[in-house]
């Protein structure tokens, strides 16, 4: 079965020759096989910011792709073609043809794929000062495709030069942020997390664990007012994960940052778990990871170990938890939003 944009791409062979190609964050699934069969001797790279896809990616098992997952793409390979699937920020499109402009060469062609509501209407506008010659090129099953051409960058990439900052106080401590294009609570701290940190316990000991981390934002407060606690930071994002590592870093905090697809890469067990979880993926709203979380995170907690989490009112999430951890309150709603904690 083959997602929608890949399918759009599939309809455009003629596009597809190349013998370096570099796809973005597409959708992983069969298209992969079918550009080999296409293009067998291209040395193909996947780059996925997506730690979920990365994973799928990995596990396609063609020996002529190579699989990246960082924040920040560098290659040695001049790439004669690159396709991005246009993302869900704007701003992480720019970021994105910064990044890779250096590792294109000079003729590459730029295809750019994404679902008709995802924004791609305004690509030329958009990015007038990073691709020229950008037009329309194919248009079916509710997704655009456009081509271009790359303008030769005026200075060179410089990863933490896209870092936007911002600061808030509660309860009198102040803390830091620092996070890239496309990182949740980019541009300032969102009503759920300032709500979960009105209302943390006074104190939080041992090893704790931010699922879903973004820029790192409850983990640093509760470095910041809990000294005592050992700080670990999840996210299936390269960029999120980049962000958080800055914003310990501006805080004189020190934490452990690793990937994982929900559950998939935690090995260790936990005093505490807090999470602001997700519940999108690009444009689609996505509850899965979230609830998977919750429903098999007993697994790793330490005895006497305690979840607390923050989501919109309308979500099951309560539900989940009790069957999975037992009897979990509600702490507070306020703003649309409620706080639910359990001591297992």
């Amino acid at each position: 079965m083959l997602d929608n944009i890949n399918q759009l791409l599939l309809r455009n062979t003629d596009l597809l020759q190349a013998k370096s190609p570099l796809f973005i964050n597409l959708p992983v699934d069969d298209f992969f096989h079918e550009f080999h069969a296409l293009q067998p001797h291209a040395r193909m790279t996947c780059y996925n910011t997506n730690y979920q896809f990365h994973l799928q990616a990995q596990q396609l098992n063609i020996s002529q792709m190579l699989t990246v997952f960082s924040a920040y793409y560098q290659s040695d390979c001049e790439h004669d073609l690159v396709i991005i699937q246009f993302p869900k920020s704007k701003a992480e499109l720019i970021f994105t043809l910064a990044m890779v402009a250096e590792s294109l060469s000079e003729e590459c062609l730029v295809l750019v794929v994404g679902e008709n509501k995802s924004g791609i209407k305004s690509l030329a506008k958009l990015t007038d000062k990073q691709l020229k010659d950008c037009r329309k090129i194919d248009a079916a099953r509710h997704c655009l495709l456009f081509a271009a051409k790359m303008i030769k960058p005026k200075e060179a990439f410089v990863l933490n030069n896209w870092l936007k900052s911002y600061s808030f106080t509660i309860n009198k401590t102040e803390v830091a942020v620092l996070a890239l294009p496309g990182v949740f609570s980019q541009n300032g701290l969102d009503i759920g997390t300032q709500v979960l940190l009105e209302n943390l316990p006074e104190k939080i000991t041992g090893d704790l664990l931010d699922f879903g981390c973004g820029a790192g934002v409850i983990a640093c407060y509760i470095g910041k007012t809990s000294p005592e606690a050992k700080l670990h930071l999840l996210d299936v994002s390269a960029l999120a994960l980049h962000s958080a590592q800055e914003t310990l870093k501006i805080n004189n905090l020190t934490g452990h940052t690793f990937p994982s697809n929900s559950l998939s890469d935690i090995t260790e067990k936990y005093d505490y778990v807090i999470s602001n979880p997700p519940f999108h993926q690009g444009l689609k709203t996505n509850y899965q990871a979230t609830e998977t979380f919750l429903s098999k995170i007993k697994a790793h907690l330490m005895p006497r170990g305690k979840v607390t989490v923050v989501a919109n009112s309308f979500l099951r999430y309560q539900t989940i938890m009790e069957q999975a951890l037992g009897q979990t309150q509600i702490l507070v709603k306020q703003k649309g939003f409620s706080i639910y904690h359990c001591s297992i």
